[in-house]
């Protein structure tokens, strides 16, 4: 990052499809600690497009972007819940950052949000995610946030040289 960059959070929209599509394939150049790689999302941007839409207009989904003052993305946050009634109070979380913004706060303004969000719902009552072991800042990010581990998948994800990763399943309860 160079100098300080004025960033604010917003919901993402249909508009923002090009850029988002961007955002992950760069996201997934950059690290291995989410589930996607160099390729980003397989989607035309009128596709995702239509996905924003839904998510826009779904009670208990969300889709944050982080923009700067320039118009650039520096990063997303996401719950992702079922619409079945058994399961539709259950949020899988995702928070990503181009390396550039971690370590300075932007995570923690990200998961605020999602987690102020949750509670307003009424709806999602917990909230999960997989977080791999040896991500030791995100970790440090989910448990700042009460976020606690419920297990481990052994061989949860792979990394890109093939070897098998752990992955921890974190949560947290909204009441």
């Amino acid at each position: 990052m160079k100098g300080p960059v004025e960033i604010h959070l917003r919901e993402a929209q249909a508009a923002d499809a090009q850029n988002l599509l961007q955002l992950m394939q760069l996201l997934g150049s950059e690290t291995e600690f989410i589930a996607l790689d160099r390729f980003g999302m397989d989607l035309t941007p009128e596709l995702l497009g239509h996905q924003l839409t839904a998510i826009e207009e779904s009670p208990n989904n969300l889709l944050l972007v982080a923009e700067t003052s320039t118009g650039a993305l520096a990063g997303i946050a996401s719950v992702t819940a079922d619409s079945d009634p058994r399961t539709r109070h259950i949020g899988e979380v995702g928070i990503a950052l181009l390396q550039e913004y971690w370590g300075v706060g932007l995570g923690s303004l990200m998961l605020d949000e999602v987690i102020y969000w949750a509670e307003q719902t009424e709806i999602i009552r917990r909230l999960e995610l997989t977080v791999q072991v040896h991500n030791q800042r995100g970790i440090a990010l989910y448990q700042k946030f009460d976020f606690s581990v419920e297990g481990t998948l052994v061989r949860g994800a792979r990394a890109d040289d093939g070897h098998f990763l752990d992955v921890w399943l974190m949560s947290r309860m909204i009441d």
